[in-house]
């Protein structure tokens, strides 16, 4: 038995995804995982970061960079107080971190996530393998999406073509032909759940939509969504790759009309614009999917699966639990199999995917 932990910090800050991943030639199976809650002081230290508010502060990142490391050394050490396993019993952990600025697009490209990863190893005792999205952005990539090739892996079929949409606070969508010959395929299409979760927060309390029945409530403003569907993010062609600290509070307010318009209605455009965008980027460059399979927060928002459904063309959309594994944890699943690949010299980008020159080894090995 070959077990992995994945850690998995997004871009809506909800809380860490930690999992326990048996991995061999032919599965890759989750025995065990947790919610780790991220305490709101911290959260709120990542939020300024994130922000371009005052984001540049060296204190503060170093700060958060080194709280972070030990949170996630805690979510381990829970989440193996839960299962039947011992630090000794797990070969590496692989861990996203969270990530602060993303700009692949920038005049000199980067990306930047931080969660120490020498303080996870040290508190552990488990060998860390970390920062995975900088060695394909020296390749010329984006650094983004990198979990495709874990798709193909997991998700794939020689009877199908199949569209895996990860909708976390950013929605990407993998591409997995039935044909060998042709390349996994991938990016990310534009807001997930990030714009939905930040304007519910600000106007009811709420940390999120539950549901979607508050943007149920809501009526589509034909005028608005136009607005925001024609933003240019959405008409570039892959590879392409975004996150919160271009899609937030500030766009919406950019792209809202001098008229009054409820808050239920604009969370409804938000919606929209959240399953037009995935469904436009699949009509647009995988026509051919057969089979639309959703993981990630957004699957538990029934009204955005309800368009999803309704915009799909009778293409069935179904979520990952129909395949062995919960949508909630595909992701920090998918890092687990990341530092497998590192640790057994196996490169796992996916140039089609990113637009790096070559496939590359991707993340930094923290020994225990």
């Amino acid at each position: 038995m070959t077990l992995y932990i994945g850690l998995m910090s997004g871009t809506s800050l909800d809380a860490i995804d930690a999992s326990i991943v048996e991995i061999s030639n032919n599965s890759t199976v989750v025995k065990n995982a947790i919610d780790y809650p991220i305490p709101s002081d911290l959260k709120q230290q990542l939020l300024t970061l994130i922000s371009n508010k005052g984001g540049d502060n060296i204190e503060l990142l170093g700060e958060a960079d080194a709280k972070l490391g030990v949170l996630f050394a805690q979510a381990v050490i829970q989440l193996l107080k839960i299962s039947p396993y011992s630090a000794a019993d797990i070969v590496a952990i692989g861990s996203h971190g969270q990530t602060i600025r993303h700009r692949p697009d920038s005049r000199t490209p980067y990306t930047l996530q931080i969660g120490d990863a020498s303080r996870i190893s040290e508190l552990t005792g488990i060998t860390t393998v970390s920062d995975f999205r900088r060695r394909d952005i020296a390749a010329g990539g984006q650094g983004a999406p990198l979990v495709p090739a874990f798709h193909r892996a997991v998700f794939g079929s020689e009877a199908e073509n199949r569209c895996i949409v990860n909708i976390g606070g950013m929605s990407n969508i993998s591409y997995l032909s039935k044909s060998s010959i042709d390349m996994t395929a991938g990016f990310d299409t534009g807001p997930g759940n990030v714009l939905l979760d930040s304007w519910c927060l600000q106007h009811t309390g709420n940390s999120y939509d539950k549901g979607g029945n508050w943007a149920r409530s809501g009526k589509l403003s034909t005028a608005l969504f136009n607005e925001m569907l024609n933003d240019p993010y959405f008409s570039q062609p892959p590879p392409k790759s975004t996150g919160r600290e271009y899609f937030n509070l500030d766009w919406i307010n950019s792209k809202l009309p001098h008229g009054n318009i409820n808050n239920n209605d604009i969370q409804n455009c938000l919606t929209e614009l959240t399953a037009k965008s995935i469904m436009n980027a699949i009509d647009n460059y995988f026509p051919k999917t057969a089979q639309i399979i959703l993981c990630g927060g957004g699957v538990y928002n029934d009204y955005l699966k309800e368009r999803l459904q309704q915009l799909s063309a009778n293409k069935p959309v179904v979520d990952s639990s129909a395949y062995g594994i919960d949508p909630n944890w595909v992701e920090a699943a998918a890092f687990a199999w990341l530092a497998h690949c590192t640790l057994n010299g196996i490169p796992a980008n996916e140039p089609a995917v990113t637009g790096a020159h070559s496939r590359v080894m991707l993340g930094a090995i923290y020994p225990a």
